[in-house]
């Protein structure tokens, strides 16, 4: 059994009201970026992070100022195509936004392949 990240897709609630708690107005939709791929990076193990255009737009969809309070995203980890590289160092994490009519009582979970590449 190979050992090592492999390709996987999961679902996570982000809180971002919490990490862009005392952020100044004009940086508020930036930083809001910038926290989604630091937990995304950190929740799937990959340095390259790519926010789908959707997730993108539902962060900025009230101006730069009013970020939503949470995101549920849905992270996929996948093989790179481009890269010559073996190891981690190939693999990417594509991050979109999964729409939901209510946060309450949601948990990280694991996709299953079929689900996602679905929707």
């Amino acid at each position: 059994m190979v050992k090592g990240p492999s390709v996987v897709t999961r679902d996570a609630t982000i809180n971002l009201h919490k990490r862009l708690h005392g952020v100044g107005f004009k940086k508020k939709a930036p930083r809001a970026i910038a926290e989604i791929k630091k937990f995304v990076s950190l929740k799937m193990g990959t340095k390259d992070v790519r926010v789908d255009s959707e997730l993108n737009k539902y962060v900025w969809q009230k101006g730069i100022r009013n970020v939503p309070y949470r995101v549920r995203v849905r992270m996929s980890r996948r093989i790179n195509d481009d890269d010559d590289e073996e190891g981690e160092a190939s693999l990417y994490t594509h991050v979109q936004v999964v729409p939901v009519e209510s946060f309450k009582g949601l948990i990280d979970e694991t996709v299953d392949e079929t689900v996602a590449d679905e929707e």
